[in-house]
């Protein structure tokens, strides 16, 4: 599994820390920028980047994407067919939405959850598994098509 990482400069701090964590406990992990702390910068350059490398191969590539807000990325990069956005604010709400709604990204508020929440809602992203069941697959065709 690889993740891909992405942030504008409002998420360019928690993006690095969180990258450094990953690696930390040997997970694959591509920061997709920004590289550079830019006060001007765009977040959908970082959410597009991120969407485009997690289509690539959906079935082994996760995304995550920072903005201040969080809800930037989520919109930005939700515009993309066959990826699935949500924003994080609670583990529980991160699992359901990985198992039941099969996200593919995540997107976090660096404004509003510091960086250990930040960790707790990521790992219940990367340990938690689309839920096969043919009703929430049933429900994943209705949005791609």
């Amino acid at each position: 599994m690889t993740i891909f990482i992405g942030a504008d400069h409002r998420g360019f701090e928690l993006k690095n820390k969180l990258i450094e964590h990953l690696q930390e406990k040997n997970i694959r992990v591509q920061d997709l920028g920004n590289y550079t702390y830019d006060p001007e910068d765009d977040y959908p350059d970082y959410a597009k980047k991120v969407a485009e490398a997690v289509l690539q191969h959906v079935d082994e590539f996760l995304g995550v994407v920072i903005c201040g807000s969080g809800v930037g990325v989520c919109v930005a990069t939700n515009r993309y067919k066959g990826i699935r956005c949500a924003l994080g604010f609670d583990e529980g709400q991160v699992r359901h939405a990985r198992e039941n709604d099969h996200i593919n990204v995540l997107a976090l508020p660096s404004d509003m959850v510091d960086f250990e929440k930040a960790k707790m809602l990521v790992e219940a992203f990367l340990a938690s598994q689309p839920n096969p069941q043919q009703k929430y697959i049933r429900r994943i065709q209705k949005l791609d098509e």
